[in-house]
């Protein structure tokens, strides 16, 4: 597998979505991803999410499951864990699945035009909240 550690920074730009029954909004952003030097379908990151004044510092991964490559439209899929700092009742794990389309250009050999979006939970540590979450690259 190529090394696509640079996809999950997003271009410097935060995923923004939606958590809990009432569609409150959330920014992931990504500051580090590496490929696992191991497993080259596993991608180490670390960032920091938001949602309302509470920024927590999070790492985890985005594991390859699958993948599919057409003529020109290809697809990743995987499952992400992300651990959030301890900091209370606000802080735990996201974790679900992540979907990674492309655009490839035969001619100049680069991805023209992508999205990632990532579905899934986010569980406090202490068991206390448990909310669906769903984001997007933009």
């Amino acid at each position: 597998m190529p090394d696509i550690s640079k996809v999950w920074l997003n271009n410097s730009n935060p995923y923004i979505g939606t958590i809990g029954n009432e569609n409150e909004k959330i920014k992931l952003k990504i500051n580090v991803s590496e490929q696992n030097k191991k497993n080259d379908q596993e991608y180490f990151v670390s960032g920091y999410s938001l949602v309302d004044n509470n920024y927590t510092k999070f790492e985890g991964k985005f594991t390859i499951i699958k993948y599919k490559d057409g003529k020109k439209d290809g697809a990743v899929y995987g499952d992400y864990e992300l651990a959030e700092e301890s900091k209370g009742k606000h802080s735990g794990i996201f974790s679900g699945k992540f979907i990674y389309h492309f655009k490839w250009n035969k001619k100049t050999e680069k991805i023209e035009n992508h999205s990632i979006e990532l579905t899934g939970d986010w569980r406090s540590y202490d068991g206390s909240l448990d909310f669906k979450t769903k984001l997007k690259n933009f």
